[in-house]
């Protein structure tokens, strides 16, 4: 990744252009560019030969003044300290956009968990869980699933940490499995709140969403219910939807079902029968009403702006656009909703699970449900009142709001002013 593109030095970027509209101090602007805490550390791990691999863990907690860090603990092969603190920082502007009362913290681990057997991956979970332990808590820092971690692994290290501390603290963890004390709605969430925005977006633009055509870049869980969700409560037609082998195209539409099939089976949607073969950047420019990018960061830039031809780009991904490339999509008319909005609906419904957690009483699905529209459809309006009111585009809107919450929260704690 060359330095332009380093995902950290973007989100000071972006940070940097709202403390300069918001008029904060030097010391404050300066303390909210760097993480409060980081814990980098080794994990061996006794593989099922006998013999001992190492691995490099990260936890990176960005800022907890308005409560406890939350963040997803990440397992891949190309992990990096910057990628984790850019989405500590994006957790940290995320929880407070949607107004919750949490921080944004981040993990990783480089491995390649595809490369790991089941037991190999509980080995190294717990001992993960092994190497924090002192550094988190359900008061401190919450972790929770995110590339390449599933319900299962949440599992593995809630009960490493119960193990350690003697107690039962299920709120040390969530998107933890629904048998295991998880929450109702978890899985869909952060597609069903991007779904709201989107669907807030629509009205605010007189936009008619019925019938209206979608792509989708990136057809993980993210993606795929995306498809589901975008055709059951909007009636979005979706006509395309790739994943990192490539992408479909049918101007008649997708069948969700079929197509869902067709990767399990195939394990990709490439060669999808009635739909033509595409490039995930061809997918990008195709002239539809919404687009979706659900898969990596850094996908539209300033070379492809131009080329983007949706009315709605609704960022479930992390940091899928560049800073160059908002101005342009900006200037052009397309509207984006950023992605610590639009995909805020999985931490949304983390911080319910906490809450259930603590309680020890669960709620039904459809007040998951009615509790994550209330939070995401009031996030989206604060963001496009700001952005009415300044005058800028919804990205540094919702860094505006974002920002001001923490920063006011740390001036009245007396930690910086």
């Amino acid at each position: 990744m060359s330095t332009s593109l380093n995902p950290f030095e973007i989100s000071q970027q972006q940070l940097d252009e709202a403390a300069a509209i918001l008029g904060l101090s030097p010391a404050m602007h300066d303390f909210l560019r760097t993480p409060m805490r980081e814990l980098h550390f080794s994990i061996p791990v006794q593989m099922d030969d006998g013999g001992f691999k190492t691995f490099q863990g990260f936890r990176v907690q960005y800022n907890d003044a308005r409560g406890p860090a939350k963040g997803g603990i990440r397992f891949h092969p190309d992990e990096t300290i910057d990628t984790v603190r850019a989405l500590a920082a994006w957790m940290t502007w995320k929880t407070s956009v949607v107004d919750i009362p949490l921080g944004g913290g981040k993990g990783g681990v480089i491995c390649d968990p595809k490369a790991l057997s089941e037991g190999e991956l509980e080995r190294l979970s717990r001992g993960y869980i092994r190497r924090v332990a002192y550094f988190i808590g359900p008061d401190k820092d919450v972790p929770a699933p995110d590339v390449y971690t599933t319900p299962q692994i949440m599992a593995w290290m809630m009960d490493e940490y119960e193990t350690i501390t003697g107690r039962h603290l299920p709120g040390i963890i969530t998107g933890k499995p629904v048998q295991l004390f998880g929450s109702l709605g978890r899985g869909d969430a952060t597609a069903r709140g991007g779904i709201y925005v989107t669907r807030e977006a629509a009205r605010a633009l007189s936009l008619n969403l019925q019938g209206a055509t979608a792509a989708i870049q990136g057809y993980g869980n993210a993606g795929q219910y995306a498809h589901l969700l975008g055709r059951d409560l909007l009636g979005l037609k979706v006509v395309a939807v790739s994943d990192s082998k490539g992408g479909i195209y049918s101007p008649a539409g997708i069948d969700y079902g079929q197509v869902v099939k067709w990767k399990d089976e195939t394990r990709s949607v490439v060669n999808y029968p009635g739909a033509d073969n595409i490039t995930n950047a061809e997918l990008l420019e195709l002239e539809v009403d919404v687009l979706f990018p659900a898969a990596l960061e850094n996908v539209i830039t300033a070379s492809n702006a131009d080329r983007i031809r949706a009315k709605i780009v609704g960022e479930l991904a992390n940091g899928p656009t560049t800073p160059e490339a908002d101005t342009i999509l900006y200037n052009n008319g397309v509207t984006v909703l950023p992605d610590f909005l639009c995909n805020a609906g999985g931490v949304t419904v983390s911080y319910f699970e906490q809450v259930q957690n603590a309680y020890n009483f669960y709620w039904p699905l459809e007040e998951i449900h009615t509790r994550l529209d209330d939070k995401m459809t009031t996030a989206f309006h604060a963001v496009h009142q700001m952005a009415q009111q300044r005058k800028v585009h919804n990205r540094l809107a919702a860094y505006l709001v974002a920002v001001q919450r923490v920063a006011e929260t740390v001036a009245l704690r007396g930690w910086v002013k």
